[in-house]
């Protein structure tokens, strides 16, 4: 038997957090994501099926769904992410894959991705200096893709103004990381 003890993105074994005047920067490995696509000709019974068998509306281009622990949001046409705490749905995959059927296609992607949280006031000064993305103009619920330190990435709004999470490629998160908290640094 192995005696393994997994570790986070940045190579913690507790999540990284940096703390600065206004801002939070939080590592969040305790998620877990999924990728769901609609099968050919199956996108109003994908719809159907996660209104069913989640309680999950999918949503539309740039915004986000919450349907108790589930979240999610619009990656492409016909395409979203799904995230729920690891905790609770350690196998989100499969949980997507009994409640969708024939209708979608399913892969796991909670190792393929990594999640920082930047919540406090001063969110605004970093986001805008890094992305494109008007963080200004975005309302709880919207989601945008847009590059940050030359990355795609996600930057979802979970509360106006004060609490923003990027998802970015996990194999860029020393990268990631260190670019949010030396644009910190120097913003505030």
């Amino acid at each position: 038997m192995h005696d393994l003890t997994p570790i986070t993105a940045l190579g913690g074994i507790a999540p990284r957090i940096d703390s600065f005047d206004g801002l939070e920067i939080r590592e969040c490995p305790n998620w877990a994501l999924a990728s769901v696509a609609a099968r050919l000709g199956q996108g109003e019974a994908l719809l159907a099926a996660a209104n069913a068998g989640l309680g999950l509306d999918l949503p539309q281009v740039g915004k986000s769904a919450v349907s108790g622990a589930l979240t999610a949001f619009w990656t492409g046409p016909e395409q979203w992410f799904i995230e729920a705490p690891f905790a609770s749905h350690e196998d989100l995959a499969a949980q997507l894959v009994a409640a969708l059927g024939q209708t979608a296609s399913v892969t796991e992607q909670s190792d393929g991705w990594v999640r920082f949280d930047l919540e406090g006031s001063a969110c605004h000064r970093v986001l805008e200096r890094l992305c494109n993305a008007d963080t200004h103009s975005m309302a709880g619920g919207d989601v945008t893709r847009t590059r940050l330190e030359h990355l795609g990435c996600f930057l979802i709004c979970r509360a106006s103004g004060a609490h923003f999470s990027v998802l970015g490629p996990r194999s860029a998160a020393g990268s990631l990381h260190h670019a949010l908290v030396t644009m910190a640094t120097s913003a505030l």
